[in-house]
């Protein structure tokens, strides 16, 4: 592991896992997944505790997310098209989640957070398109404990070797989003399947 990251978290401990992974998802290109994934491995070594780095990377990620609503809510998106090439958010970038959103809609905040790119603007730009802040918070939430969860897990698993893990940290994030796309499926196939079974009628 790089001796920067290491005195880093010499340093200021757990912070650095809060701090980075809140300020990539308030909007700032951070490497906070890095953060998350360093902690994550340090745990393995028994420097941190993998529970508590992963309570606090959904903590910051969160708080982040909401903090980039509110901006992207009060500046619109007029502001953000303007200056968002400065910070990274540039038109590509702002049309692929055009699309993400048309085709998904509120999902679009859940599926943004495996997404390297979109996960730092995605909660703005959400609050710019006036999505509701309840259906913001229970997708924000979800996908906050899903992403912290598995990065976390291949943070501790990979420990050893960092320079695998660097080669992986942008792969776990599409390895997580096809996991959780195989879930929902699953899930939306058993619905169906179950609203189209006829239901009996009561014995007399």
């Amino acid at each position: 592991m790089p001796e920067w990251i290491l005195d880093l978290f010499a340093r200021y401990g757990y912070a650095v896992v809060f701090v980075g992974v809140f300020l990539e998802n308030s909007g700032l290109p951070v490497p906070g997944e890095t953060a998350l994934l360093a902690g994550a491995a340090l745990a393995r070594y028994g420097r941190l505790s993998l529970p508590r780095v992963i309570a606090i990377a959904i903590g910051g990620a969160v708080l982040g997310d909401n903090l980039g609503f509110v901006a992207g809510r009060r500046l619109g998106r007029g502001l953000i098209e303007r200056h968002g090439p400065k910070v990274g958010l540039t038109a590509l970038r702002l049309e692929l989640f055009d699309r993400f959103f048309a085709r998904h809609g509120p999902k679009t905040v859940f599926i943004a957070r495996f997404i390297t790119g979109l996960r730092v603007f995605c909660a703005i730009l959400a609050g710019a398109s006036h999505l509701g802040w309840p259906m913001f918070l229970f997708y924000n939430a979800s996908g906050a404990i899903v992403w912290a969860t598995i990065i976390g897990l291949v943070g501790y698993a990979l420990g050893e070797s960092w320079d695998r893990l660097e080669r992986l940290i942008g792969r776990s994030s599409l390895v997580a989003l096809i996991v959780v796309g195989g879930i929902a499926v699953i899930a939306i196939l058993r619905a169906r399947r179950a609203m189209r079974q006829p239901t009996l009628p009561p014995e007399s």
